[in-house]
């Protein structure tokens, strides 16, 4: 069964059309891609584990004057005092390669890979910004606390969440709407996607900043809804259809969000097959006693959420589904731009540079 699953996995890497020039230099599937995925065939959310790569042992705080002081080690058997720490982009990539090395050794989550429900984590602690009152979004990391964390769109993400804790043991520096956004990046590029931009500059905040319920998508419902959530983030329309497109990764869970299946042949792969589907294939009402969703009329093992076919249905958001169907490279650039400014929503950064992380080979 995993000889299977790893041969089917290569074979879509394959025929993943071409990515974005930026990206040329990864055409070949990450090695981590294709053994997080090979244990099973499809994927989607979260669990913990402890590292025991690169010594890190030297992070200690000191009071002087008001002002934190670091002694930072860095893979050296010796710390270094050093002034204010300040990290670099050579510090944010040995947290990008923590997280990716623990998305090769724990790969029983679901379909074999954590890297989905990562995405979501990100993406559902940035889509609670609201630009009229500048509440929400990934500055704070608020999902830490109830009675956000036990928001319904939110079920589930304690996975995400604990499999993140061993990376902020080992660099206490961050902060977690840093590293959670971060961990978004890292799965979506180790996942075979875009590469994607990203800066830090979130500071954690407590409970008070807590968002209301119901600022994140209801799957149940059609295009207005769509352009509601979206559009109290400040997204026009592309934005809005470039996004969905992250439903080419994971699958629905009955014990989460009631909805059951993966969207695609290849959920641990980052492609556009989630437009090619909607526009090539034909969808019907499951007959099941779960909440409403479609299945593909060919295998009956797909789903489709009302929100996705509302995409099709509506004549502005299909034009766009049409063309990402037709072009992967328009896709990923345009997914990469959408996703840089859904997790910078409602950030106060202190600098306009953002690192562009290797990927592993």
């Amino acid at each position: 069964m995993a000889s299977a699953a790893r041969t089917f996995t290569r074979a879509v890497a394959r025929a993943t059309p071409v990515r974005p020039v930026a990206r040329s230099t990864r055409f070949a599937a990450p090695a981590q891609t294709l053994r997080a995925a090979g244990r099973r065939g499809y994927a989607s959310e979260a669990g913990a584990g402890k590292s025991n790569s690169s010594l890190y042992w030297g992070i200690g705080l000191v009071a002087a004057g008001g002002a934190g002081y670091y002694f930072y080690s860095n893979g050296d058997v010796s710390a270094k005092a050093t002034g204010p720490f300040v990290p670099a982009k050579e510090d944010y990539q040995n947290v990008y390669n923590e997280i990716a090395r623990l998305l090769v050794e724990k790969d029983n989550y679901d379909d074999g890979s954590y890297g989905p429900v990562l995405v979501r984590l990100a993406w559902h602690a940035s889509g609670t910004y609201d630009k009229e009152t500048g509440t929400g979004g990934s500055n704070g990391a608020t999902m830490r606390f109830a009675p956000e964390s036990d928001h319904g769109a939110n079920a589930g993400l304690k996975y995400a969440r604990d499999f993140l804790e061993p990376v902020k043991e080992k660099f206490p520096w961050i902060s977690y709407g840093d590293l959670w956004t971060l961990a978004g990046v890292v799965a979506i590029q180790e996942m075979q996607g875009p590469a994607i931009p990203w800066r830090p500059g979130r500071q954690d905040r407590d409970v008070s900043a807590c968002t209301p319920d119901g600022r994140l998508p209801d799957a149940s419902k059609d295009q207005k809804h769509i352009r509601a959530i979206f559009g109290r983030m400040g997204f026009d329309d592309r934005e809005m259809v470039a996004l969905c497109g992250a439903h080419s990764l994971g699958r629905a869970h009955t014990d989460r969000s009631g909805y059951d299946g993966p969207w695609d042949f290849s959920p641990t792969v980052f492609t556009n097959e989630f437009f090619r589907l909607l526009v090539d294939e034909k969808w019907g009402w499951k007959k099941w006693n779960g909440p409403a969703q479609y299945t593909d009329n060919t295998t009956k093992t797909l789903m489709m959420l009302p929100t996705d076919l509302a995409l099709v249905k509506d004549k502005e958001f299909k034009k766009h589904v049409e063309r990402y169907a037709k072009d992967s490279g328009v896709f990923f650039q345009e997914f990469s731009d959408a996703y840089v400014k859904l997790l910078e929503l409602g950030v106060p950064f202190t600098t306009e540079e953002r690192f562009v992380f290797k990927s592993s080979e």
